[in-house]
């Protein structure tokens, strides 16, 4: 199923595969019965449609997001990042599948998955209401790096995606909301806002995860979570930082504050 997604090109069918899987495991689940966790090999990257160009992360126009065209291109980043998010999180069930994990820690990743799906799809309904659509405007290849980075570490996965990548989320999607209240794009700030209120339990996938393995593995999961922040991701972490959500998803100030600096162009 994992696969299944991740070698899927198109954006809206790859949303659709993922939501019909995540259904079938949910209903699974919830009658007891058994899919197996078997083995299969993720491609390095996931299948992309022709459209949109992917381009280095300085090469990407910028657009001030007041104007129109600024805001859908605006969308358009978030709908990038929710079809990456969508693939991140099947990639780590196919490409850690041979690390014994507990049933939840799939139940957590297929469900975040489903979710990020239904992100893609709202921000792409509101593309279309806007004369747009997702491939519509170039869009930046450094995403996929976390990915490429920790493909053989699940720890590392684990630090950089949920715990560093999806609480950035947290931090400015407040301020993405308040741009679309201002301009009165009622169905981008309803779109946003759900997306706002799901990313939480996502980063808590990752933290509550993280201190499994390092509990497993005896490790003091504050002082790994830096150290591989350190080795895997290029500058620090940028402030501001939403306090209140990131503590709400398990995230503690002395993990990120000590990371603090510079933070990378291609994340901007």
């Amino acid at each position: 199923m994992a696969v299944d997604v991740l070698t899927t090109a198109d954006g809206r069918e790859k949303a659709a595969k993922s939501r019909a899987h995540a259904a079938r495991w949910a209903a699974a689940r919830s009658t007891g019965e058994v899919i197996e966790i078997g083995r299969a090999t993720p491609p390095d990257h996931p299948a992309r449609p022709e459209r949109p160009e992917l381009l280095s992360p300085r090469d990407v126009p910028k657009r001030k997001p007041g104007s129109p065209k600024g805001r859908v291109a605006l969308l358009h980043a978030v709908a990038h990042i929710e079809l990456n998010a969508v693939d991140l999180h099947w990639d780590i069930i196919a490409r850690f599948a041979d690390t014994p994990m507990p049933m939840g820690f799939y139940d957590d990743w297929v469900k975040a998955a489903d979710e990020e799906s239904k992100h893609f799809n709202l921000i792409s309904d509101c593309l279309e209401n806007m004369g747009s659509f997702y491939g519509d405007m170039p869009a930046h290849h450094g995403m996929w790096r976390a990915a490429s980075d920790t493909a053989e570490d699940l720890l590392g996965r684990l630090a950089i995606v949920p715990m560093v990548l999806e609480a950035r989320g947290l931090d400015v999607t407040p301020g993405m909301i308040a741009i679309f209240e201002k301009a009165g794009e009622a169905a981008a700030v309803d779109s946003l806002k759900t997306i706002y209120a799901e990313e939480v339990s996502h980063v808590a996938y990752g933290s509550k995860w993280f201190n499994f393995c390092c509990g497993r593995n005896n490790c003091d999961p504050k002082e790994v979570f830096h150290a591989l922040v350190r080795q895997y991701f290029k500058g620090g972490l940028k402030p501001p930082f939403n306090e209140e959500k990131r503590a709400e998803a398990g995230l503690p100030p002395d993990f990120y504050w000590p990371l603090a600096e510079e933070f990378p162009a291609y994340l901007r």
